[in-house]
């Protein structure tokens, strides 16, 4: 009553049914992100695995947090690393970024100290000065009365300093 029935349309023109070219777009876009994404994250993976499982004693490594240390010892799945003498940590093999070249971390720790003696010769060097300036300040301590002495002493009747009055 309220709504009227509804035919079928008669189809005027014959649809042409998809083809090889309508998808061609489609399988250009997927070889793209095969060559551009996929193919070289799967190479790095690759890369990455080897290099873990080729960790030995002695291999100087960055883990994922930016720590630098030596493999003290190297497991199936997890490496004993010497970050400083004496201080050893267990690590994920998983979360080990980048091999090093030997003898990157003995690089860096002769110049780190090297910064370190520097400051050390730069206090030392301080120090001294430091005990001169706090004798000074005692000396000054010291001599301030006759400080108060030396003081330009103020006239009460003009309420004008004796150096004051000297000018005009």
């Amino acid at each position: 009553m309220f709504i009227s029935e509804a035919y079928a349309q008669a189809v005027d023109a014959v649809q042409a049914e998809p083809t090889l070219m309508s998808f061609l777009p489609l399988i250009g876009i997927v070889v793209i992100f095969y060559f551009l994404l996929i193919r070289p994250q799967t190479k790095r993976a690759k890369e990455q695995k080897i290099m873990r499982d080729a960790l030995q004693k002695g291999d100087e490594i960055i883990i994922s947090g930016g720590e630098l240390g030596r493999v003290v010892s190297a497991g199936e799945h997890y490496i004993t690393m010497e970050l400083a003498p004496n201080v050893e940590i267990t690590v994920l093999k998983s979360s080990i970024q980048t091999l090093l070249p030997k003898g990157t971390l003995k690089s860096i720790d002769t110049g780190k100290s090297g910064r370190a003696l520097k400051q050390g010769k730069q206090q030392k060097a301080s120090e001294p000065r430091q005990e001169e300036v706090a004798s000074e300040i005692d000396q000054e301590t010291a001599n301030q009365p006759e400080a108060a002495d030396k003081a330009p002493k103020t006239d009460s009747t003009a309420g004008e300093t004796a150096t004051d009055s000297e000018k005009k």
